[in-house]
Parts: structure tokens; C-alpha cells; sequence
């Protein structure tokens, strides 16, 4: 089995050292493809992705729109068996990849979901708190509650490649929630396996979309949340609802420094 990481890199160099050992650090029975798809980074991105000589590392660096601009040019170029996303700031917990190949062993698994961390921008796992509301969700998933609330931890996800190619593409429109629309796509066709495992870890830290928590972001997940509820109103007041008290628990944790 072939799996094929994607990740899209901007002006991260501080971080991506980072990002590039917890990929091809991993060790299993698989084969590892590490795509990097760089936009034209000005920050010594470059000169790090070229000194690296492992031949599982693959890299581009062209303009590109965006996030999923980069991310769509990287699924054109990607090939195996299994598809996962990691940015250019986030990590793989060490044995991460060898359990999604064996969870992968299930011809009837088509996408996998597992439990996350989040830490700081030195490495120390923080908000401990919402992971466990996220993980409390997602252990109880349905397809209506992902209508109701995203809480899937983006890179933690991981799809077949021709399961991917049914679903298509990101959304390059979207500017915060082209994931989550993306995991609407996927749960329409089937419900994913829910992993046990940790299997990433998400940086949160100023410079990072998910840092700069704003009503915008959350906006958009509900305008995205409305192209799937096929006249579901209950679903679409709890979805606004979810949001608000998502919005407030975050300026709360603001206010007090966590």
C-alpha cells in the first residue's frame, strides 16, 4: 500500500522542519510519497525542501490562489493507494501512518478519521478542552450531527485515492471551510471509520488561519453546512446555535489566556 501525504506550504519554514520529519519519519508496511506543493515561499522554504535528499520527498514551488489551489495541484500530481493532508505547521504522531495501512486492510474502508492534539507553536499540547468536546462528537458520528457542527480534525483525516476522485476536488472559494465541505461530500457517500488512534497533532499558533478564530470562519462553515441540509431546519438552527456557543467559548478562553 501507497500512501500519499499532500502538503500545501507558504512562508512556514520555522515550522515545516517540523512537519517534514514527523512524515518521513514514519515506519511501516507502506510506501510513503510526501508531496510538498509550495507557494513561492520567500522565507528559506526553498533552500530547506532542497537540502532534504530523501527520495519520498517530492516538491514544487509555483504561484498558486490559495491553500486549495495548492492542495488541488498536489491531488492532480498524487498517486497510490491513500491520500492524507497534513499543512505545513501540523505533525504525525510517531506510528500514525502504519495504523491508517492497517485500518486501509478493509476494502470497505473509505476514508478514516482519527483523534487529534492541539499544540502550541514550541510543541506543548494546549485546549485539551475542546479536543475532548470534539472527540465526545465525533465518537457519537452521523452524518446529521457533521451537518450540525464540524468537528473532524482536518489532519487527521485520511481517504482512498479513487474515493477522493468520486468525490472531487476542494473548493477553491472557499477560504476557511473548503475541509469541511470537503467531509460533507465524503459522509454523503458513506460514514468514515472512526479511529481510536492520535494520529496528528494541530498547531495552533497567530499566523495560522485556525489562530485567528473569527465569526467569518464560522460563518462560512454554516454557509457551507446550508448546501447539504436539504431543508432540514431543525439541523440548520442547531448548526447556527453550534457556532454561537463555539464563538463565545473561545472568546471566553481568549479573555482568561488559555
Amino acid at each position: 500500500m501507497q500512501i500519499c501525504v499532500i502538503t500545501p506550504s507558504f512562508n512556514q519554514r520555522h515550522f515545516l522542519e517540523q512537519t517534514l520529519k514527523s512524515v518521513l519519519g514514519q515506519q511501516g508496511d507502506f510506501q510513503l510519497r510526501h508531496l510538498v506543493m509550495d507557494g513561492q515561499s520567500t522565507d528559506g522554504t526553498l533552500d530547506l525542501l532542497a537540502a532534504n535528499t530523501d527520495p519520498r520527498l517530492e516538491w514544487t514551488s509555483e504561484k498558486d490562489t490559495g491553500q486549495s489551489d495548492a492542495l488541488n495541484r498536489g491531488l492532480a500530481k498524487a498517486t497510490g493507494d491513500v491520500i492524507g493532508w497534513l499543512n505545513s505547521d501540523d505533525l504525525y504522531t510517531p506510528g500514525s501512518l502504519a495504523a491508517v495501512s492497517a485500518a486501509f486492510a478493509d476494502p470497505q474502508v473509505m476514508w478514516v478519521v482519527g483523534r487529534y492534539q492541539i499544540i502550541d507553536p514550541i510543541g506543548n499540547v494546549i485546549r485539551s478542552s475542546v479536543v475532548r468536546y470534539k472527540q465526545r462528537s465525533l465518537n457519537r458520528y452521523s452524518y446529521r450531527k457533521l451537518l450540525r457542527e464540524n468537528f473532524i480534525a482536518q489532519p487527521s483525516v485520511f481517504w482512498r485515492r479513487e474515493f477522493g476522485q468520486r468525490v472531487g476536488l476542494l473548493d477553491q472559494s472557499l477560504h476557511h471551510a473548503m475541509d469541511y465541505d470537503l467531509w460533507l461530500r465524503m459522509g454523503k457517500l458513506c460514514d468514515p471509520l472512526i479511529f481510536p488512534k492520535v494520529l496528528s497533532q494541530f498547531r495552533l499558533h497567530p499566523q495560522s488561519k485556525s489562530g485567528r478564530l473569527t465569526r467569518e470562519r464560522f460563518n462560512e462553515d454554516y454557509q457551507v453546512a446550508l448546501r447539504y441540509l436539504d431543508g432540514d431546519p431543525i439541523s440548520r438552527w442547531a448548526h447556527f446555535l453550534n457556532n454561537e456557543k463555539i464563538v463565545w467559548a473561545y472568546r471566553v478562553m481568549s479573555m482568561v489566556g488559555k
